[in-house]
């Protein structure tokens, strides 16, 4: 690897951050995830940046699933039938589904998600639309509060899919949020949003990460308990 990737601290790749190790006379390369979700990446002295880069990408995959056994997005696939009495979860609540063929696309009214059988033949794309399209709104309202309350100003917040992640952040002022986080009761998506809003102020899972965590939210514990619960009740559209 380059002096110039060992000189730094940490290496970016997409949304995923690792921690460099020390440079060391081996001379294969390495990716661990600690107990806290730390990327670390470890490589010998010679190793390029490209062939790092190259071997991250192989890895990501691994790197994911590893994440998502530190993060509790480990459910196993929950497969969802659209047809009339299945339900949907929004914010800690569940809703049944109708088939209603006088509406157009998703709407949640009167306590039951309503779509018509045209949209129904492609409901897992159109509910996801639903989600990122209604939680956009919430969160937005939801994120300002929390990220006054730790000195985060102006911040922007996306609803996207993330793969294995409940979040991510992007520059100094970004943050994104799973789609599937919808799902969850409020007082979790709070957790999901505090720690998001922590990496904007220190990129990894260090003790100042945590500390920042609990400075915003100190029972971050008892939520990051119930999500690793709540987390394996949620469908992610995936098979």
């Amino acid at each position: 690897m380059s002096a110039g990737i060992h000189s730094l601290d940490s290496l970016t790749a997409g949304d995923l951050v690792f921690t460099i190790a020390p440079p060391t006379d081996r001379t294969t390369l390495e990716i661990t995830v600690d107990r806290d979700a730390l990327l670390i990446l470890r490589a010998p002295t010679c190793a390029s940046r490209e062939r790092v880069e190259r071997f991250i990408e192989s890895k990501r995959p691994w790197v994911y699933r590893k994440l998502a056994e530190k993060d509790a997005l480990v459910a196993p696939p929950i497969r969802k039938q659209f047809v009339d009495g299945e339900g949907f979860a929004y914010l800690g609540r569940n809703y049944r589904l109708k088939i209603d063929d006088m509406v157009d696309g998703v709407r949640l009214d009167r306590g039951r998600f309503l779509m018509s059988t045209a949209t129904a033949a492609e409901g897992d794309a159109a509910m996801r639309r639903w989600y990122v399209r209604s939680g956009q709104a919430w969160l937005q309202r939801r994120v300002e509060p929390w990220a006054k309350r730790m000195g985060a100003a102006g911040v922007d917040v996306a609803v996207r899919d993330l793969g294995y992640r409940w979040g991510s952040t992007k520059g100094d002022t970004h943050i994104n949020i799973h789609w599937a986080t919808l799902q969850l009761a409020p007082s979790l998506i709070d957790y999901v949003i505090v720690h998001e809003l922590a990496h904007l102020r220190e990129l990894n899972h260090t003790d100042r990460y945590w500390a920042e965590v609990a400075r915003g939210m100190p029972d971050y514990e008892r939520r990051r308990n119930e999500l690793t619960t709540a987390g394996v009740k949620i469908w992610t559209c995936r098979d």
